[in-house]
């Protein structure tokens, strides 16, 4: 405010009533004042004075559905990683939709966090928002779900190598008609867990059958759509392999409503880090996520940035294979 006041040549406290379209103050110069204000980027601090009395600094996080336990699991474990460098965790949820994903990263900017940490939403096809982010100085880390590798740093899961093994396991098993169930294909993540299950098939001689890839929206209700279109085919698969937890419950109940057993007469495996489903019936094989590691690791990259680290860095995590009952004869 003190440099548009300057540039406007009045009172600081003249820019501050005009930018609350206060009635004392002329309607051209409200307008000349909001105008400098658009063109700066600048944004009421509503923390300010909480900040000023020694008030936590603060970080955001995007994520698309906060109460999947791996969207939990991370945020955990950023929390934990901003407790040490005394920095508070706003989380906010964009409801796997890129308008909300848009509002959200702006309500961000606006309350003065220092960095976001984001994973996209499954609608999000442009990143103009992200890019304005890095025009303000925002510093911005992406995990699970990432974009402009040129412009930010990520944290990923090794999903081409899970997927492979996972495909891998399937085969060994016996399948040989192994279907995948994934989301949109504009989404970084499941690009590499399809090439993961499209690279096993290929080194082990196994045709990769269009119908059998059902890549839709990340619901249960599109995994048991999927899941019933398969069964329906005359020759069904015999290995499903589904991208996360919300696919896999999708597609077992699918598998369970046409009454078929599992590992029986077709075997289930997917990537989770929802420990619940060893608890399941069958117990479902998984690839887990390290998701507190991935939140850690997120926001130390995100704390750098913020202290003035500009390199990019592109983590990928491993990830552990856990073979149960869906999956093992």
């Amino acid at each position: 405010m003190r440099e548009m006041a300057e540039e406007l040549g009045v009172s600081v406290a003249t820019v501050s009533r005009a930018l609350k379209d206060s009635k004392e103050i002329g309607e051209e110069l409200r307008q000349r004042v909001h105008q400098l204000a658009a063109e700066r980027n600048y944004r009421p601090n509503p923390f300010a004075q909480s900040l000023r009395k020694g008030a936590p600094r603060l970080i955001g996080v995007v994520v698309p559905n906060i109460v999947t336990h791996f969207h939990s699991g991370v945020i955990e474990g950023i929390e934990d990683r901003a407790r040490e460098e005394g920095y508070a965790v706003i989380c906010a949820n964009s409801h796997e939709r890129m308008a909300d994903e848009i509002t959200l990263t702006d309500n961000l900017a606006s309350l003065h966090v220092e960095g976001i940490i984001a994973s996209l939403a499954e609608t999000t096809t442009s990143y103009e928002h992200f890019v304005k982010l890095n025009e303000m100085n925002i510093p911005v880390v992406f995990f699970a779900r990432t974009c402009l590798p040129d412009l930010f740093s990520s944290v990923i899961a090794d999903g081409v190598q899970g997927a492979y093994e996972a495909t891998t396991h399937l085969i060994e098993e016996g399948c040989r008609r192994i279907a995948f169930i994934g989301g949109p294909n504009h989404l970084d993540m499941v690009r590499r867990r399809k090439h993961g299950y499209i690279e096993a098939l290929h080194d082990h001689r196994l045709p990769v059958e269009r119908h059998l890839v059902c890549c839709d929206s990340m619901t249960h209700e599109a995994a048991y759509a999927s899941m019933s279109r398969l069964l329906d085919l005359e020759e069904r698969p015999d290995g499903v392999l589904a991208v996360n937890n919300t696919l896999i419950y999708g597609a077992m109940k699918a598998i369970k409503d046409r009454g078929l057993n599992m590992p029986g007469e077709i075997r289930l495996i997917g990537f989770t880090d929802d420990g619940n489903v060893s608890y399941l019936s069958p117990a479902i094989s998984a690839i887990e996520d390290q998701t507190h590691l991935m939140g850690m690791r997120a926001c130390e990259l995100l704390i750098r940035r913020i202290q003035g680290d500009h390199n990019l860095v592109h983590e990928v995590i491993p990830m552990q294979l856990r073979f149960r009952e869906s999956s093992r004869g």
